[in-house]
């Protein structure tokens, strides 16, 4: 079946948009190397500053890891929750993790959930139903009042936007509802594990500490959306740093530190953690520099934008690049429960 990955790679990769505007960002470097063997599928990742916090893609049962700076778990934090498919991770300034258990390879749940972490470990679920059937979701977007929004992951690079439509009830379910919409262009940096159809699919997200700035990732790049009132939503109307991310095996998880630096990392063990310095004030500095105003995204349930997306493929395209990924994600479900 890897003739068929290939190939839809090849598809998408020829027929791709153009690519946001990047402010030349630094390149990566390594912070440190994720050793321990009970990491091996890194997916969700947040930072204090002094302190990191990794989940695995999956799992039964809930376990956040607390890491040091050279990568080395402190301690775990566990609850007997059994989760589904878990994805994503975010940090609210009261110390309260959100683990976005919203993955869904087989498009078959009823449900989603996010799980709240206290600072003691503590769990409380809160389900959640989309307003227009099932979703593969694998990032999450905290804002600095604490409203959750999810972004899914879309095989034509034009990802959907959803938040609860009131307050997250316990279990629930909370209906969320769509409130926009983020077009992703194919890129030509390298990595992921299914070639160039990899950079249009959102693997995760993040907030920076202030919640002035917002990032997106996939398999290969990170896009870094600035947001000085904190506004989600405004923020992926604008034009996007992008931040290339080569090499990374299968590049999911991506943090803010709080001065600023993103950090990204990939699923296997001996696999490093990459720092890039500065990302969150070249989106300010982008944002602030913009005098067009043309959104590179659209975020509020209308059309498409002009020149941030994948234009519409042939319906072979289309069939060869489902067939690929649909692949793809049956390996990685036989991984995880069924």
């Amino acid at each position: 079946m890897r003739w068929v990955v290939a190939f839809a790679a090849v598809s998408l990769g020829v027929l791709g948009g153009p690519v946001p505007a990047s402010a030349a960002p630094a390149a990566p470097e390594p912070l440190c190397t994720m050793k321990d063997s009970r990491i091996g599928e890194l997916s969700g990742l947040v930072s204090d500053g002094s302190k990191l916090y990794a989940i695995n893609d999956g799992g039964t049962k809930v376990q956040v890891f607390v890491l040091g700076r050279d990568c080395k778990v402190q301690k775990v934090l566990t609850d007997k929750t059994d989760p589904f498919d878990v994805e994503d991770l975010a940090r609210t300034p009261d110390g309260r993790l959100w683990l976005s258990d919203t993955g869904d390879n087989q498009k078959g749940r009823l449900t989603v959930a996010l799980l709240e972490m206290n600072p003691q470990g503590k769990v409380t679920l809160h389900r959640l139903t989309y307003p227009d059937g099932q979703h593969d979701t694998e990032a999450l977007i905290m804002d600095k009042a604490g409203t959750p929004y999810l972004i899914t992951k879309d095989i034509l690079g034009e990802a959907r936007v959803y938040r609860p439509s009131g307050p997250l009830a316990s279990p629930g379910p909370t209906n969320l509802e769509k409130v926009g919409t983020v077009k992703i262009a194919t890129t030509d940096t390298q990595g992921g594990p299914v070639g160039s159809i990899g950079s249009v699919l959102v693997t995760g997200g993040a907030t920076s500490a202030d919640g002035s700035v917002v990032a997106l990732r996939t398999y290969t790049d990170a896009y870094v959306y600035a947001a000085p009132d904190g506004d989600v939503l405004a923020a992926l109307q604008r034009t996007p740093v992008r931040i290339p991310l080569p090499g990374e095996k299968q590049g999911e998880a991506i943090a803010f530190d709080p001065d600023g630096t993103l950090l990204s990392g990939s699923e296997g063990v001996g696999e490093p953690l990459r720092a890039v310095k500065g990302a969150a004030a070249l989106a300010a500095d982008s944002a602030a520099a913009s005098t067009d105003g043309s959104p590179a995204s659209s975020a509020s349930g209308g059309g498409p934008s002009d020149g941030g997306g994948v234009p519409i493929l042939p319906a072979a395209g289309i069939a060869v690049a489902v067939v690929g990924l649909g692949w793809f994600g049956f390996s990685r479900l036989r991984r995880r429960r069924g």
